[in-house]
């Protein structure tokens, strides 16, 4: 198996906070003052993972000189192992403000999956520089617009076992990288989890987009037209850009073989807005 972890550049970890949360710190590559004057890029994992997920994509961020702060909320990958059993939504919020204060200025939110739905509802309080969301997770008022023909069951135990991956490869991703995944994926807290599930009796996290004012961009794994819409309505709400992915998978897009269309996009929308200096809302 391949261990894109192992492949990572040499890089400074430390433990954040009262949780010991484990982040990651990349310098970028560039002694640019026009480069060193940009916000830094801070990436937040999905339920069930860590910072290994984006292994893929750092070395490509910190080539072009960005600064990377890549964050495991509590109890994930690294940070120190806690009672996932009353773990919840807003804890993780937590963890993130916390990870934005050692940035020392508003850096640059990109988050996948859950740290998608997180990451847009702190930053309806909290200022950041940008917001790029991977497959995010979408908010009530998304759902209530392009709702899933089948919902979820609320998860009932107090911890949500890691996703199986029993198939050997998927339409973008080897054995390789199913099986990386499989090496690092671990339980989730079910209190976070049925916080943003879509089921009978939960309609997910509601984000007032009205309060977000900072740029935005929207990744979405397409593989059907409700899977594009939810990601064209989500952009809309957040009056940010969209792309959308066709024939990709949910984690493909971060470790599959064609990953770089999203790292190729996010770069673009990153470079648009910043041009040399700190993106401006």
């Amino acid at each position: 198996m391949r261990d894109f972890t192992k492949e990572l550049p040499a890089h400074t970890e430390k433990y954040m906070g009262e949780n010991d949360l484990f982040v990651e710190i990349f310098e970028g590559e560039s002694t640019s003052v026009a480069v060193e004057q940009r916000p830094p890029l801070l990436f937040i994992h999905g339920a069930f993972s860590g910072s290994w997920m984006w292994s893929k994509y750092i070395p490509h961020f910190i080539r072009e000189g960005w600064k990377c702060y890549v964050m495991n909320l509590r109890s994930h990958y690294k940070s120190r192992l806690l009672d996932m059993t009353r773990i919840t939504f807003e804890d993780y919020l937590e963890d993130i403000k916390e990870v934005i204060a050692e940035c020392g200025v508003p850096p640059i939110l990109i988050g996948f999956s859950m740290g998608g739905i997180l990451s847009q509802k702190l930053a309806e309080t909290t200022e950041v520089a940008g917001l790029v969301l991977i497959d995010s997770v979408i908010s009530k008022e998304v759902f209530d617009l392009v709702p899933y023909k089948e919902l979820e069951q609320l998860t009932r135990e107090l911890l949500v076992p890691a996703p199986a991956r029993e198939e050997l490869s998927s339409i973008d991703e080897t054995p390789a990288e199913i099986a990386f995944q499989k090496k690092y994926l671990t339980m989730e807290s079910s209190k976070a989890f049925n916080a943003f599930v879509f089921s009978f009796e939960s309609k997910g996290i509601s984000i007032d987009s009205s309060s977000i004012s900072c740029p935005c961009l929207v990744i979405k794994a397409v593989n059907s037209d409700e899977d594009d819409r939810r990601g064209r309505v989500t952009a809309e709400q957040l009056r940010g850009e969209y792309k959308g992915l066709w024939h990709t998978t949910h984690t493909g897009v971060l470790v599959g073989q064609r990953y770089r269309e999203a790292v190729d996009t996010i770069m673009d929308w990153l470079n648009k807005h910043s041009n040399g200096h700190p993106i401006e809302s």
